[in-house]
């Protein structure tokens, strides 16, 4: 790969500007867009597909981790951060390069001459596994992320009525409606709060406020029915959960 096209994600114009003129001086880099913001970042690189974004974790909206996880694990990124204890250590227990603010030229070019190697080697990022090692918890989510295309849906918690597994991604499902992410149902069942939110079934975590009765569907096997009529399978473990809330 000769030319690499980067994206620039930061909210600060000052640090946007130093990655620029640091770009600037390699003739192998291209700059595709600067971005102030998650939002613009999501955009930009749907419709730019840059061959890595250099991402800024402390922003407002969308912090970098948020950004990360809708990017998804095939899209290369040097994250930019302020010191961060949980944050380093994640970083360099997945091998992803990371920028420490202030950081120097030799520094900028050290980290692209190593996302140059990881994208020879074409080795996918465990974004999980960054996302939750690398963000401290702050209690359970108030509300989730989807991307569709260049846009992002937020979706509050409330909202959702359930979670289904499908394959290598989960679907919302809210007011009749279902949005796909790439996620696993365990992420899933770790991010909400499970006073509200039940695992029923290996395929399904469950709003327990959207039930309106559980009825005896086979031996050992139950079928929530909600409160719009729809139907979910209930396992024997999942039931035994349900019954510990209602």
């Amino acid at each position: 790969m000769d030319t690499l096209r980067i994206v620039i994600v930061d909210d600060e114009p000052l640090a946007r500007a130093l990655v620029r003129e640091y770009a600037a001086a390699d003739a192998r880099l291209e700059v595709a867009a600067e971005c102030a913001n998650g939002f613009e970042a999501v955009k930009a690189v749907a419709e730019l597909q840059p061959d890595l974004v250099l991402l800024d974790v402390q922003m407002p909206k969308l912090d970098g981790f948020e950004v990360l996880e809708l990017l998804g694990r095939d899209q290369p990124v040097v994250f930019i951060t302020a010191y961060d204890q949980y944050a380093l250590r994640a970083f360099e227990v997945h091998a992803i390069d990371y920028l420490l603010k202030p950081f120097s030229a030799e520094r900028f070019q050290e980290a692209i001459g190593r996302a140059r190697e990881r994208l020879r080697a074409r080795t996918p990022a465990d974004v999980e596994a960054i996302v939750r090692e690398a963000r401290p918890r702050a209690g359970y989510a108030e509300r989730v992320l989807i991307r569709d295309g260049a846009d992002v849906h937020v979706l509050p918690v409330d909202q959702i009525d359930y979670v289904e597994a499908q394959d290598d991604y989960v679907a919302y499902s809210s007011s009749g409606k279902q949005h796909l992410k790439d996620q696993t149902l365990a992420a899933v069942e770790a991010s909400l709060d499970p006073a509200r939110f039940v695992r029923v079934h290996r395929s399904f975590v469950l709003n327990v406020d959207r039930i309106a009765r559980v009825e005896l569907y086979a031996k050992d096997s139950r079928m929530a029915i909600l409160r719009d009529g729809k139907r979910l399978p209930v396992s024997r473990a999942g039931y035994a959960r349900l019954q510990q809330l209602l």
